[in-house]
């Protein structure tokens, strides 16, 4: 049965009130945007429309898809970060504001290299950091590598979305190999590596633990399997006085720094989150040349 756009939004308001409450209202007008491919504006001024029944059927999957605990960046299927809009897929991690600690870090440490920087995003998921840097540094050349194939899939698609095809790349590699001499050398290595320890696997909120990969969470036992495994295996993928940009769980930043000092880097800085938590840290590989 068709609706017009104002009783489309109102049902999903109606629907959604129990478990959003007060924020029930903009959950639906960003779900009836979402199936209808109207902005706010245009369902306001349409509101006395009467929608199609493929939009008003998209919509109540939509509504139901979210009630079942489903992410609305994957009912979307994209999702907001650092000025960007990306494809996001049940294959690749939402991008947090967590993550701009190390994007930032990434960005000022790149516009100071040597001109035409190679950067290298490991465990890029869906590109979000990598392309942030692409962004900002325009001379940057960018590889961004995850061991899944989905996972690449969507950056690719990331890459071709916002026209970066020229200096952004994509190749599959897994941090717990030794990097591949193909590769070759980069002037910074960025990543957000899988922090999660086993046993707050088992405490994520649910559209965390049975929507997001298990693949880009689990960072084994304490959490640390990823940064001991970059640092042995993608040091030597850095040029002599190479920097290295992770970021990581809240707490980890002790665990994590002298995994680095142990493999002869120093530690350059660290950045909070905006609430204040320690989640980056840039660190400098030996000497430079």
């Amino acid at each position: 049965m068709v609706k017009t756009y104002a009783d489309l939004y109102l049902d999903a308001r109606k629907a959604l009130l129990p478990s959003e409450g007060m924020y029930a209202g903009n959950v639906a007008r960003e779900l009836v945007c979402a199936a209808s491919g109207k902005t706010q504006e245009a369902l306001i001024a349409d509101r006395s429309l009467y929608a199609s029944e493929e939009i008003c059927l998209r919509v109540e999957n939509f509504v139901r898809r979210h009630l079942t605990g489903e992410p609305t960046a994957y009912i979307l299927g994209q999702w907001d970060f650092a000025d960007m809009t990306l494809t996001v897929t049940p294959d690749v991690l939402i991008p947090r504001d967590d993550s701009m600690a190390v994007t930032e870090l990434a960005i000022k440490k790149a516009l100071f290299l040597p001109q035409n920087p190679r950067v290298l995003d490991l465990c890029t998921g869906s590109g979000c950091i990598g392309l942030a840097v692409a962004r900002r540094v325009k001379d940057a050349k960018i590889t961004l590598a995850d061991v899944s194939p989905e996972a690449l899939r969507v950056a690719k698609k990331n890459v071709s979305d916002l026209h970066l095809g020229g200096r952004v790349s994509c190749v599959i590699a897994d941090a717990k190999k030794p990097a591949a001499p193909f590769l070759g050398k980069f002037d910074l290595i960025v990543s957000n590596p899988p922090y999660v320890t086993t046993a707050e696997m088992e405490q994520l909120d649910s559209s965390v633990k049975d929507f997001e990969p298990h693949l880009a969470l689990h960072g084994g036992e304490d959490g640390l399997d990823f940064y001991r495994a970059i640092v042995r295996n993608f040091s030597s993928a850095l040029r002599p006085g190479g920097y290295l940009a992770l970021e990581f769980g809240q707490g980890q930043e002790k665990a994590v720094c002298a995994i680095l000092e142990a493999a002869d880097y120093r530690i350059a800085e660290l950045k909070e989150d905006n609430s204040g938590i320690l989640r980056a840290v840039l660190a400098q590989h030996g000497e430079e040349e």
